[in-house]
């Protein structure tokens, strides 16, 4: 080979990587411009502000709450309405906002980065007044597994060490049933005035104020777990509206769950199919009477529904401290640049 073509050669090969070089570079610069916005970094520490207490009732904020209790780094809750300029997040409850508690704060100036959540735990029909907030907020948290941030009234999660489940000693109860707020018009007030009509009603033990016999909360557990069958009956039957009535009041009393809420296969996504009883499979209140006294008088068959108590455990929500650590928790998946310009559509579609 020639001085010459040894000469082309390395400059040939030069000119190769210098090129690959330059195609690298260029598809890195393009990369990084069509990354999408809302994958935006993370800050450090994000100082997550709530705007006025749900319901009126205040927790403690002192020292780092979302650390010390819920493992969560990084997550500083502030509920002084004076560190609004300082937020990351600001949280507003919806019923305070609807009732008049607590207004917006549109005469203050917000930080470009600020973003607003949108929080209600409350069905559809519950939440009046949303015209007024399109185009204000950022994200949502609810019960509806389709909210920026899915906050459940409670899961199943795995046990850390499985064991055999004792199941509560059950009484001459074969039906219990909370409630206060009762409504004729209801679905849920409809079916049970029909069971009544096929269950002996010493069989059936009704608590809350709408009987007068009101259950304090340190007695709900224990009384509940005498019955065989608790009425998890819902107030609303709304998609992914599944309460304490559920979580707390049947599973964690010990009670099989008798369901009336979303459609079976909402509640089949949370639980295992042998764990509770939907009112849609049964054609009638009788055909459910009947199933529910069967069941009281097959030992085998009415074990089986606490197979799952073997593997899981309810957890239930109900601090609000923890709630609002959960943001931090997802922060880095959410959406930036997102805002609900028709936030009554999304709630109530």
């Amino acid at each position: 080979m020639t001085i010459f073509s040894m000469g082309y050669l390395r400059c040939s090969v030069g000119a190769l990587i210098f090129l690959s070089f330059i195609s690298l570079m260029l598809h890195l610069l393009l990369f990084w411009q069509l990354k999408p916005n809302q994958d935006h970094v993370r800050p450090q520490n994000l100082t997550i502000l709530l705007w006025q207490w749900p319901f009126g009732v205040s927790y403690s904020l002192k020292g780092n709450v979302c650390w010390e209790m819920f493992s969560i780094p990084g997550c500083f809750l502030k509920d002084n309405q004076s560190m609004f300029s300082h937020a990351d997040v600001v949280v507003f409850h919806h019923q305070e906002l609807s009732n008049g508690c607590s207004m917006l704060p549109l005469h203050l100036p917000r930080p470009p980065r600020q973003r607003w959540i949108w929080l209600s735990l409350e069905p559809p029909l519950n939440n009046h007044n949303l015209s007024a907030f399109n185009g204000l907020f950022n994200w949502t948290m609810s019960y509806r597994s389709d909210a920026d941030i899915f906050m459940p009234y409670g899961k199943l999660v795995a046990k850390k060490n499985t064991s055999t489940y004792f199941i509560p000693q059950k009484q001459n109860c074969l039906v219990a049933w909370v409630v206060s707020h009762y409504k004729d018009q209801q679905k849920r007030s409809k079916v049970y005035q029909q069971l009544r009509k096929h269950i002996p009603a010493e069989l059936i033990e009704v608590y809350g104020h709408w009987t007068q016999r009101p259950l304090a909360d340190k007695n709900l557990l224990s009384t509940i777990s005498r019955c065989l069958f608790y009425l998890a009956f819902e107030n609303s039957e709304h998609k992914d509206y599944i309460t304490e009535k559920l979580w707390r009041n049947s599973l964690q009393a010990g009670s099989v769950p008798v369901v009336l809420g979303p459609p079976k296969s909402n509640y089949e996504r949370l639980l295992p199919l042998d764990a509770f009883i939907h009112v849609d499979d049964f054609s009638s209140a009788k055909e459910l009477a009947g199933f529910l006294q069967h069941l009281a008088s097959d030992r085998k068959s009415y074990e089986a529904y606490f197979r799952w108590h073997d593997s899981h455990e309810v957890k239930t929500y109900t601090d609000w401290r923890e709630r609002l650590c959960t943001i931090c928790s997802n922060y880095h998946k959410l959406p930036m640049h997102k805002v609900y310009q028709d936030l009554y559509g999304w709630v109530n579609k």
